[in-house]
């Protein structure tokens, strides 16, 4: 077992061939050796280091696998991979950090791909709703903008 520590300090136990799908987890063991004392995971708080737990311990079995840049995985994975995601914008994008801090490419691929697809064929305004994002430019610099890269318009 292996124990990590989240930001906030809970400490969870976690069997060594399930966390070692983090690259980053898997060099430090391998750095300094399996001493039993906590590995801290500053940038993951509790509740989302087990989600990631919760998604290494269904695909431990696995060897490491690259996604399709179309599909959530195989047959056999897509089911579980899409419910995965099925989380809040919140919890998306704190799976999304703490798979790139941990170096969990295939937890990264398939979070990344599910936000790809909320993108997916909508407007430059119907993503800024989705998403929450405001518009930094005024009426002339945004029609500038839009001038510019007109090419790339539907």
């Amino acid at each position: 077992m292996v124990k990590l520590v989240s930001a906030e300090g809970a400490v969870i136990d976690v069997d060594r061939d399930i966390i070692e799908q983090s690259a980053l987890i898997r060099n430090i063991l391998q750095d300094v050796g399996d001493t039993g004392e906590p590995i801290p995971v500053p940038n993951v708080s509790g509740p989302i280091l087990s989600k990631v737990i919760e998604y290494c311990t269904h695909h431990r079995d696995e060897p490491e696998r690259r996604m399709r840049s179309d599909t959530l995985g195989s047959d056999s994975d897509r089911g579980f991979d899409h419910n995965f995601c099925k989380v809040d914008q919140g919890t998306l994008f704190d799976i999304i950090l703490a798979a790139n801090f941990l170096d969990i490419q295939p937890l990264l691929d398939v979070a990344c791909l599910t936000v790809a697809y909320m993108m997916k064929g909508k407007s430059v305004e119907e993503i800024r709703s989705t998403f929450n994002v405001q518009n930094d430019f005024d009426e002339e610099e945004e029609a500038k903008v839009r001038s510019a890269n007109a090419w790339c318009e539907n």
